[in-house]
């Protein structure tokens, strides 16, 4: 992260020859919105200045309420590297206010500030690694996403069988050059499926990168003429894509996760950290798996997690924990899916764990079999639970969770329950493809 100042920006804009910088936010579903200011309105810009209608953003305000003004992180200040490079486009990302100054409590961003507040109250530092997967479609002669592909590769296969290396690669660089630091990335299960892994880090600035790698990602393969898609099931019979959240607690410079004299590597936090997951991960589904289409990523079959456990070995059950130790050691959320809004995800997944500490939430014990094959009294006999089937399912369980809903606040779940809900119910007015294949010439 880069210490900036105010005149650290404007030399920069200055020397670089930025003409066009962007002012970002992200709304409660995930959404990155903008503004763009020529290089003379920079300095407005970074005096907080610079108004949005609030109104006309999702489940953000009221008409009578709009006026909402950006206050850029200096430290997100970015040049993109695929704008030209004469008048050049900058960003900074930005956290929302009200006209009296103080945060806006629907801002995301604000939320997940919250829970790091939290959690540094408590002498924690939070960090997240997460692992994004997408798929790369052909577009039609309109340069319009379709479904289309032409490759078959599978499972860490490379190219010629892997169409989308190139792109890959221009992906990788085009992020290094932003500064982003990239462990791994290859083709994943799924025809056209890939995965690009980039260094944990403390949970805003990675919330922060989640939402810039999808700009990235989708940017780079328009230049290839294809489409990047962040969806959790855009195809059937194959695996979706995950967004697996790798996290970890540190006191100092102490990962407080990690316990040698412990049989499985895990401190006692850990274990509660654990238990407080488990205990809120059904309320949390709403936020974690935001879209009807998320669900259909969530069934049996395409090895994402559907059952509520966790496992040191396997890696059916929701929770795993990856065989790495002492600063390693991490606890890994399996559901998430990459429609997910960051903020709102890390800020739950963090005070739902320092809920489990605080409380000392003890886990159930740990499954190590293969959940999916297990018979349901199997699983009965274990008490373990499903996640929820459907987006509707997913929001009565966060309407059941009053800790789900305090930690988005109230401005947050009433408004993101509310338009779930209408989305839930513009999809039940649908008659799909299926039913008029399974039903029609039957009744």
């Amino acid at each position: 992260m880069k210490d900036y100042s105010k005149e650290d920006i404007i030399k920069l804009v200055k020397e670089e020859d930025v003409e066009f910088i962007r002012l970002q936010f992200t709304d409660i579903f995930g959404n990155l919105k903008n503004i763009a200011v020529t290089a003379s309105q920079l300095e407005k810009a970074l005096d907080n200045k610079c108004m949005v209608d609030g109104s006309s953003i999702e489940g953000f305000v009221g008409i009578e309420d709009s006026d909402m003004y950006l206050y850029p992180d200096f430290s997100t200040f970015e040049i993109f590297p695929w704008r030209p490079q004469q008048g050049k486009v900058a960003r900074m990302i930005c956290d929302v206010h009200r006209p009296n100054g103080k945060p806006f409590e629907g801002d995301p961003r604000y939320v997940l500030k919250r829970a790091i507040d939290a959690a540094k109250q408590m002498g924690y530092t939070f960090n997240v690694g997460p692992e994004c997967e997408f798929f790369l479609f052909q577009t039609d002669e309109n340069a319009m996403p379709t479904t289309i592909t032409y490759e078959q590769a599978g499972y860490l296969d490379m190219g010629p069988v892997d169409f989308g290396e190139n792109a890959r690669r221009d992906m990788i660089m085009t992020l290094e050059t932003m500064g982003f630091e990239i462990e791994t990335s290859h083709h994943e299960a799924s025809p056209a499926q890939h995965e690009i892994d980039f260094k944990y880090d403390e949970a805003l600035h990675t919330a922060d990168n989640i939402m810039t790698f999808k700009l990235a990602v989708k940017t780079i393969a328009k230049k290839h003429g294809l489409h990047a898609t962040f969806m959790p099931k855009p195809k059937q019979g194959v695996s979706g894509s995950g967004m697996h959240i790798n996290m970890s607690l540190f006191k100092g410079d102490k990962n407080i996760f990690s316990d040698t004299s412990d049989e499985g590597g895990l401190s006692k936090e850990a274990y509660w950290f654990i238990g407080g997951l488990m205990k809120h991960v059904k309320g949390m589904a709403a936020i974690t798996n935001p879209l009807v289409n998320s669900y259909k990523r969530l069934v049996p079959g395409y090895e994402a997690p559907v059952y509520v456990a966790w496992s040191a070995k396997s890696r059916s059950p929701l929770i795993r924990i990856p065989a790495s130790y002492g600063d390693s050691t991490r606890i890994e959320l399996r559901s998430p899916d990459p429609s997910a809004n960051p903020y709102l995800t890390l800020a739950l997944c963090l005070m739902a764990g320092l809920e489990g500490i605080k409380n000392q939430i003890e886990p159930p014990a740990s499954v190590d079999g293969n959940i999916f094959e297990m018979k349901e009294d199997e699983r009965a006999a274990l008490g373990i639970a499903e996640l929820p089937g459907t987006l509707i399912e997913a929001i009565a369980e966060m309407e059941k969770d009053p800790f789900v809903q305090e930690v988005l606040g109230k401005h947050v779940s009433e408004r993101y329950i509310a338009f779930k809900k209408a989305e839930w119910r513009r999809y039940r007015s649908q008659v799909t493809d299926w039913e008029i294949n399974e039903y029609l010439n039957r009744f």
